[in-house]
Order: structure tokens, then sequence, then C-alpha cells
């Protein structure tokens, strides 16, 4: 799954264009490595988040066939310190 539409399901980001403005801006890192929206993620994938009020790491837990329920999306990844 892309890296912006993996951020807008598991909703760590809320719309897709955002995800895709912050990915090519560079402040999204996908295992320390600057990401583009069209990154394609795998399990086990770190991704790191510069984000306005926060900066946010987590572990890709899941790939989502498509669009998941709000109660299921943090299942999709693990929050790292």
């Amino acid at each position: 799954m892309r890296l912006d539409k993996f951020l807008k399901v598991s909703r760590l980001i809320k719309r897709r264009t955002v995800a895709n403005e912050v990915s090519e801006q560079g402040r999204v890192l996908v295992n320390d490595i600057p990401a583009k929206p069209s990154k394609q993620l795998k399990i086990g994938d770190i991704i790191k988040i510069e984000h306005v009020k926060k900066d946010i790491s987590v572990r890709v837990l899941k790939i989502p066939e498509g669009n998941v329920p709000l109660q299921q999306a943090q299942e999709l990844y693990e929050e790292l310190g």
C-alpha cells in the first residue's frame, strides 16, 4: 500500500492530500529515509512523521486491503516511544 493511503487509512493523518503534502516536504521518514507519497510500505517498516503539533513514530503491523473502520485503524500500527 502507498504511504499516503496508509497514513489516511490508519488515521495518522486525516486527509490523503495532507499526507501527500507532508511527504513531499520531506517530513515523513520510512526506515530513516525521506519518503515520497508513492512509497510502497511493508509490514515492519518504521514511519516517522514530523507534523505541525507532534512528532510520531510507528511500526507498521498490518497492511489493509482498503479502508478500515475507526476501531480497527489503531491495529494497523504500533506507536514507538
